[in-house]
């Protein structure tokens, strides 16, 4: 372990693809944090509640559809390290071709959807009613959400990390500047939020597709028409199996923070609200944890291609120490200035009351759920999508809902504890299974 972590050549490594994505993730959730911020010092609760559940519906659509993203990083990541260029087009066009099937079919969809989440929430009237003109604008973004989802992965798994980053820090800082402007600056409300994020969309898709149209130029055997003519359906085989794996681990996770948000909005407008604050800084956790797996998906992914079992262990090793230390930063950073950001987030002293009440459940998380986001990376890149899917049913049904039924009566503290043990019991399947089966159970053989 010390042997690896002194190794200057591979900590380089770590760095150059984890840290462009640490930092263009990072401004994911400061997007988040800068809508809650904007909409929270409006008048009243239920604008940031409208908010919240709206984009938590759309949040959900695009992360049961994150598959999108993870499978073409992780088989793309194994097709470059084999130096597979014809399955790296392939996989581009295929990815590409699902995702703008599914964008449109999720605006078609938009009413039934938007209905259904509502008839599952017991949330206040006026909540009800700024969710859906919430929902209603940015609905239409998720075609470009979704090719960026796509574009993001294809580049990520030829290990373009400066390329990626990119895309995510020009579509979260036009998201940031619009929210400012139609928001506070027009008085737009709720529905100035929600262009904003549709003209990110864009412009983060406009980026992308400037990147990988680069990247192409680069290679000279694309040729998109003789592509095109070998894509069957036999083909799409290893790509929809993956998907479907990754889908059903990706709706037991949004099933899970859909159920803290809609159960929440059912406790009142202040609950709903500082539970949607207290989130958007998990998901500070979530998005520079993620940086770290991002590199871990590509390794590992590389490593499959090359058939080098040490390079994948060495890889993961590495990762996992420098997800440890993240974790552990962020433990001590929620601990000692976060009652300085919930006041940052909302002027809203009833919020503000409830938030700093729930504070000490999203101190701890970080070292509960530093493993699982990084273990996601490594199943991602080595393509074994049924132990995350096997690992996630567990956490979910097994851990998730038992907990807060057992802890219901507690009201929002059964949520923050359920969510905390669904994390815990992420980490210790996933880790588990690594080190019983994945590592040692592994065919490949040294390159």
């Amino acid at each position: 372990m010390i042997a690896i972590l002194i190794n200057r050549q591979k900590n380089r490594q770590l760095l150059a693809l984890a840290l462009p994505m640490i930092l263009s993730n990072i401004t994911v959730p400061l997007l988040g944090l800068v809508d809650t911020a904007v909409i929270g010092h409006l008048s009243n609760a239920y604008y940031l509640g409208g908010v919240a559940v709206g984009s938590t519906i759309i949040t959900l659509i695009l992360w049961l559809l994150g598959f999108l993203r993870m499978a073409t990083t992780g088989l793309v990541a194994q097709a470059y390290g084999a130096n597979d260029t014809q399955q790296q087009y392939r996989l581009l066009i295929q990815a590409a071709s699902l995702a703008l099937m599914l964008g449109f079919a999720a605006i078609l969809l938009q009413h039934p959807i938007v209905n259904l989440t509502m008839g599952l929430s017991d949330t206040s009237l006026e909540v009800e009613r700024f969710c859906r003109e919430y929902f209603q604008v940015r609905i239409w973004s998720t075609p470009f959400a979704l090719m960026n989802l796509v574009m993001l992965g294809w580049l990520l798994g030829r290990q373009q990390p400066k390329a990626a980053m990119w895309q995510l820090i020009v579509a979260n800082l036009v998201n940031i500047a619009l929210d400012v402007l139609f928001v506070i600056g027009l008085d737009w409300g709720v529905k100035g939020a929600a262009f904003a994020s549709v003209i990110a969309d864009v412009a983060g898709f406009a980026v992308a597709l400037t990147f990988v149209n680069r990247q192409l130029n680069h290679l000279d055997d694309f040729h998109f028409i003789t592509v095109c003519r070998q894509l069957t359906l036999q083909s799409y085989q290893k790509l929809l199996s993956l998907n479907a794996d990754i889908f059903v681990r990706s709706l037991c996770l949004q099933l899970s923070f859909a159920f803290m948000t809609f159960y929440g909005a059912s406790l009142g407008d202040n609950t709903v609200a500082a539970n949607a604050i207290l989130l958007n800084l998990l998901l500070l956790i979530s998005y520079a944890l993620d940086g770290i797996a991002y590199y871990a998906e590509a390794e590992v992914g590389r490593a499959y291609g090359k058939k080098d079992r040490q390079l994948m262990l060495d890889s993961v090793m590495l990762a996992w120490i420098w997800s440890a230390i993240t974790a552990l930063g962020f433990t001590l950073f929620f601990a000692i200035s976060g009652h300085q950001l919930i006041l940052a987030l909302t002027s809203i002293v009833t919020v503000q009351q409830v938030a700093n009440d729930y504070l000490i459940w999203l101190i701890f998380l970080p070292l509960l759920a530093f493993s699982s986001y990084l273990f996601d990376g490594v199943y991602i890149g080595a393509g074994q999508g049924k132990a995350m899917r096997n690992s996630m049913i567990f956490s979910t049904f097994g851990v998730f809902f038992p907990t807060w039924f057992l802890l219901q009566s507690t009201g929002n503290h059964a949520l923050w504890a359920a969510i905390s043990a669904f994390m815990l019991a992420r980490s210790l399947t996933l880790f588990l299974h690594y080190r019983l089966k994945l590592s040692k159970a592994l065919t490949l053989s040294e390159s």
